[in-house]
């Protein structure tokens, strides 16, 4: 392809050189130059590409594209434009021969509920016979294949290539979550999603390196809705009208019926469900679509994403049956996930890694009036102490008995990571017995287990390694369980 031709979508102001030559690749990292490359300059938190413009003129790129002046030897085409990021995107979008206009495209943001929300939507889709690629937290899924994710939404050039990879499987459908730094990043730029879903909005992701400020967050967030043909909201968040201002899209909401807000796609008659090794939740759909609905995981998260699913879902006509069917076995690894040890106590394991998470699941589970909740979690080492006394604290209040255990303790000792914890837990009267062999303490939550018992193990959720000081090593929490079921018998 031409360099005309890749820049059709952008703006820019030529410098230097022509476009008319062709391009043999694209490049972002300067570490990865080839002759006849386009060179995208990004400013990152650590590097600048602009930085690298010479050298990479001087390894024979047949342009650059910069956001400032640039000395550079004479001979590739210079192009100036306002956001480089964005220009990545239109780029990448053209490169790859612009997949998304041969996919329906779902982006998800949102606080929490995204990763859920997208399996929810990607197993009803797959129940009717389309073939839905996801791109998320957790992985990637192109068919069969699984790309383990670096970030919850990749950088645009990855995010256009496995659009294009799903389209050459055989996929009709993408699922993706959609961060706010994806947004501010412009990660999705380069196309419109068919639909965009906001889930809710609490702080979060404020600080160095991510958003300056809530006011700003919440601007991201609704970037979304200015780059979608539908947008569908929970209209139950209190800043759900901010997040759509300026919105160029078609507005559909869903809510609970009885928080008074009207929404199209509405909750009645809520109930919990909780049965032998199992919590789930159980509720009446009225409005767009009218069913009876059961969900396998607990809590009043699990109505907004099961809405949240029903109400993407309806656009590709999928029967009210499929939808049913599909909620009431929709898992997702680490997300509240059951595991099946008795018929005693229920065990699941979730990713809660902060004092917000935390909170909501224990305040989600204590609505089953469990026998004893136990709580097992450790914290990051090389992370911020405060989460350590925050999360001990929240354990402490609301969990009959917390375990203290080790999670990536990184190049930190264990027992100071744990010693933080229990100085949180020290202004609760909560009970606690720490040990810092992960395995062994699930041992010690399983094997202790009461009748009643609702045991949570948390914060690695997904993940299948531990990390120690600088290695990653294997240990997948379900592996762990299995071993002690082992050894027990």
């Amino acid at each position: 392809m031409t360099i005309k031709q890749l820049t059709e979508q952008m703006e820019y102001e030529l410098l230097a050189g022509t476009v008319c030559g062709e391009a043999t690749a694209l490049v972002y990292d300067s570490r990865k130059l080839v002759p006849g490359c386009i060179f995208v300059c990004i400013r990152g938190t650590s590097f600048d590409g602009h930085d690298f413009a010479a050298e990479e003129a001087m390894g024979q790129a047949a342009a650059i594209v910069v956001e400032r002046q640039v000395q550079v030897p004479p001979g590739p085409a210079v192009l100036k434009t306002a956001d480089t990021r964005l220009a990545l995107a239109q780029l990448s979008a053209a490169w790859f021969g612009n997949p998304a206009r041969e996919l329906k495209t779902i982006g998800v943001t949102g606080t929490k509920g995204k990763t859920t929300t997208t399996y929810m939507i990607k197993s009803i889709l797959e129940s009717t016979g389309h073939k839905v690629g996801l791109i998320g937290t957790i992985e990637t899924m192109i068919g069969t294949l699984k790309i383990p994710a670096a970030n919850t939404t990749p950088e645009s050039y990855l995010v256009q290539q496995y659009f294009r990879r799903m389209v050459d499987a055989g996929c009709d459908t993408c699922v993706m979550e959609v961060s706010s730094q994806g947004l501010k990043m412009h990660r999705v730029g380069g196309f419109v999603f068919d639909i965009g879903i906001f889930t809710n909005l609490e702080p979060d992701h404020i600080g160095p390196n991510e958003h300056a400020s809530f006011e700003e967050y919440l601007a991201c967030k609704g970037m979304l809705f200015r780059q979608c043909k539908t947008g569908i909201i929970n209209i139950d968040d209190a800043h759900a009208m901010d997040v759509i201002k300026g919105h160029t899209c078609s507005i559909e909401t869903y809510g609970i019926a009885e928080n008074g807000k009207h929404a199209g796609l509405r909750a009645h008659d809520i109930r919990l469900v909780h049965t032998p090794g199992c919590l789930g939740v159980a509720y009446h759909a009225a409005g767009l679509c009218e069913m009876d609905v059961q969900v396998g995981v607990p809590g009043e998260f699990s109505v907004y994403n099961s809405l949240t699913a029903i109400a993407v879902c309806r656009h590709f006509d999928v029967p009210a049956e499929n939808m049913k069917t599909a909620l009431k076995q929709a898992r997702v690894k680490g997300r509240i996930e059951m595991v099946k040890v008795s018929d005693q106590f229920t065990l699941m394991i979730d990713y809660a890694h902060n004092a917000m998470s935390l909170k909501s699941l224990l305040t989600t589970l204590r609505a089953y009036h469990p026998g004893r909740l136990v709580c097992l979690f450790g914290c990051g080492g090389n992370r911020s102490r405060q989460r350590r006394f925050e999360m001990g604290e929240v354990s402490g209040s609301l969990a009959d008995l917390t375990i203290i255990t080790s999670d990536n303790p990184r190049f930190e000792e264990p027992q100071a990571i744990i010693d933080d914890i229990k100085q949180g837990i020290a202004k609760t009267n909560g009970a606690y017995v720490e040990m810092i062999d992960r395995k062994e303490a699930i041992r010690y939550a399983i094997t202790h287990g009461q009748p009643g018992d609702v045991i949570v193990l948390a914060g690695k959720g997904h993940e299948d390694y531990q990390e120690i000081k600088g290695k990653k090593y294997p240990m997948d929490e379900r592996d762990l369980i299995a071993d002690v079921l082992a050894e027990q018998r």
